[in-house]
């Protein structure tokens, strides 16, 4: 997470969606960067709202834009498998190896699912919350070039990362069943993408009835 004060903007990092390169490449450029421990790297607005941002509206004064990344649901699911392919994983319960991506999305889909299908939701990640807090500007994976443009106009900086983290090349069939199912249990990040139009407007889903536990993102 990057908290540009000047810009007034806060840019998330939502998990495989190249979040990343950006903190690498606008690091220099932040007045707060969050890189560690992972839940606070990968703080979800909910986690921003509780512990972020009392401390970021009362020492910079005001409000902040907020900005985040959201890819399609089953390309995200499908960077989380390949990531989890690593030889270093083989043998640890987050290790998909020996998996297939039905096995992958199948146990997903499951009320509890295992460690290493054990991977949240954007949907819940970008989640607005009671107190106003949300993100106002969300872009899709697949948007780079505007995602850029956005920064740099907000920035005044050449926003140009370098790819970094890119998971294994993998085939990632999923049969129609998987894939109903995956829609049907997860309706409202695809519902959050399809939603998402040129220069990160979008509409924010409802604010739940009782804060988000903090839970795993």
């Amino acid at each position: 997470m990057l908290v540009f004060s000047k810009a007034r903007l806060v840019l998330l990092s939502v998990p495989k969606t190249g979040s990343t390169a950006y903190e690498t490449a606008l690091a220099p450029h932040a007045a707060i960067a969050v890189s560690a421990p992972p839940e606070l790297k990968h703080a979800p607005v909910f986690r921003y709202n509780r512990f972020f941002r009392p401390m970021i509206e009362r020492f910079f004064d005001g409000p902040f834009d907020i900005v985040a990344v959201m890819r399609e649901p089953r390309d995200w699911l499908g960077s989380w498998y390949r990531y989890r392919q690593r030889p270093e994983l083989a043998g640890h319960a987050n290790s998909t190896q020996g998996l297939s991506f039905d096995d992958f999305v199948s146990a997903y889909c499951t009320g509890e699912p295992p460690a290493y299908a054990r991977v949240g939701s954007q949907a819940k990640f970008l989640e607005p919350q009671r107190s106003g807090a949300q993100v106002t500007h969300l872009f899709r994976y697949e948007d780079q070039p505007g995602l850029r443009s956005f920064l740099a106009a907000r920035l005044g900086v050449a926003v140009d990362p370098a790819p970094l983290n890119r998971s294994p090349a993998l085939p990632l069939s999923l049969s129609p069943r998987i894939e109903t199912r995956l829609r049907r249990k997860y309706a409202e990040d695809f519902t959050l993408w399809s939603g998402i139009g040129a220069g990160g407007a979008y509409t924010p889903q409802p604010a739940r009835a009782k804060p988000e536990p903090d839970a795993q993102t």
